[in-house]
């Protein structure tokens, strides 16, 4: 995968040289500052050290845990009441709504043409007993968050269809949320606090479902 994503970027590269692009609008992530060890992570890393050579504004958008990322688990949520998480139910983490870094996204294409990073979170810091909490309210039904223990990880990647690669990665990435690695750096970055709260965007996500 991380080989995959280094000629990904090299082919952008090249075609930007061959164009007449005047800036890069970046969609990294939270975390992306580490250079090793943080496996998905990694794929931001690379994409804000791949155009180093090229003399136009390069602007990175580093959003944090999306809201979206749980609706993965919507099934299990509503057969059984229990949200699955890799994560210890009390790990809090900075998450935000991907609609809400849509929309700021698109407002630095339009408007911004200065180099810097920008690191998205949303209104609040939340753990998984807390997005169990918003999915109770709109489901109007129990959920409690369960945890996976990290001995099964593997095997239940596995069993979601993800290759040896793509769980080695995905694993790398996890300990790293559950290390504590994914808050915002806030060090020669620009923090944004948007507004979506997590049970705002499920009751908008669910609404048809």
């Amino acid at each position: 995968m991380l080989g995959e994503t280094k000629t990904i970027l090299e082919n952008y590269n090249k075609a930007i040289k061959r164009s007449s692009i005047k800036k890069v609008v970046g969609l990294s992530s939270i975390g992306a500052q580490y250079s090793k060890g943080t496996g998905n992570l990694l794929m931001s890393y690379m994409l804000e050290h791949a155009f180093t050579d090229l003399i136009i504004p390069q602007i990175f958008i580093r959003p944090a845990y999306y809201y979206s990322n749980w609706l993965a688990q919507l099934p299990e949520v509503k057969k059984n009441g229990i949200l699955p998480t890799f994560y210890p139910t009390d790990l809090t983490l900075p998450m935000a709504s991907p609609m809400d870094v849509a929309s700021f996204a698109a407002d630095i294409l339009m408007k911004d043409s200065q180099s810097k990073i920008y690191e998205i979170v949303g209104p609040e810091k939340l753990n998984s007993d807390d997005v169990a909490a918003a999915f109770e309210k709109v489901l109007n039904k129990e959920v409690k968050a369960k945890q996976i223990p990290s001995s099964e990880w593997n095997i239940t990647l596995q069993k979601m269809g993800f290759t040896p690669d793509a769980s080695k990665n995905f694993i790398d990435m996890a300990q790293t949320v559950v290390n504590g690695k994914t808050d915002p750096e806030n060090k020669g970055t620009t923090v944004v606090t948007l507004k979506t709260r997590i049970s705002e965007y499920f009751e908008n996500a669910l609404r048809d479902n």
